[in-house]
């Protein structure tokens, strides 16, 4: 079954708790959405999969290597269809699974997923405190200082942008204009 947003929503809910994860669904959501139009998908399918890729985060933060190997069970046991499943355990390749992205939607989520913090905090330092007026040239720099953002992994992201065979200052930009229409969703 491909659930409903607001049935995903819930389902991450049971899972979930803290506001920042909440948030981070939202903005991975969106570029979902976004990058679905983009190559002409289900914009559904690949946002409900955005909302669901960290379901077992909570469960797993203590232990990161488990990351996206609780997820299988819990969304088999709410019935939710395999091809998310395989998206969610392909978006953790190289860094907790070997279940390596294998369509336009995994290789999106796996880039994705660490861009979407990237940007944000890119937003959030300036003086706007917006996505509005955040431009390429401001995360590129942002992406060169090491201690900016720490935790986010920009070799996955730039990994990806070649598996999505997309010049990564393209990805950028639009993972950019797929977060500003929900600022306020992602806790700006």
């Amino acid at each position: 079954m491909i659930p409903t947003r607001e049935q995903a929503y819930e389902l991450l809910k049971q899972h979930n708790k803290e506001e920042y994860h909440i948030h981070h669904a939202h903005a991975v959501e969106a570029a979902m959405r976004h990058f679905a139009g983009l190559y002409h998908e289900d914009p559904e399918l690949w946002g409900i999969t955005g909302i669901l890729h960290d379901i077992d985060w909570e469960e797993t933060s203590s232990a990161p290597e488990t990351h996206c190997h609780v997820a299988p069970e819990i969304l088999r046991n709410a019935g939710v269809d395999e091809s998310i499943i395989h998206a969610v355990q392909s978006h953790g390749y190289g860094i907790c699974t070997d279940v390596e992205p294998s369509t336009n939607l995994e290789r999106t989520l796996f880039t994705i997923d660490e861009l979407t913090g990237l940007i944000i905090t890119a937003g959030l330092v300036r003086p706007s405190k917006s996505l509005a007026d955040l431009e390429l040239k401001s995360v590129k720099k942002k992406w060169k200082d090491k201690a900016f953002a720490r935790g986010v992994n920009r070799e996955i992201i730039k990994q990806g942008a070649e598996k999505m065979n997309m010049p990564l200052d393209d990805v950028i930009n639009e993972t950019i204009k797929a977060l500003r229409p929900v600022e306020q969703e992602i806790g700006m």
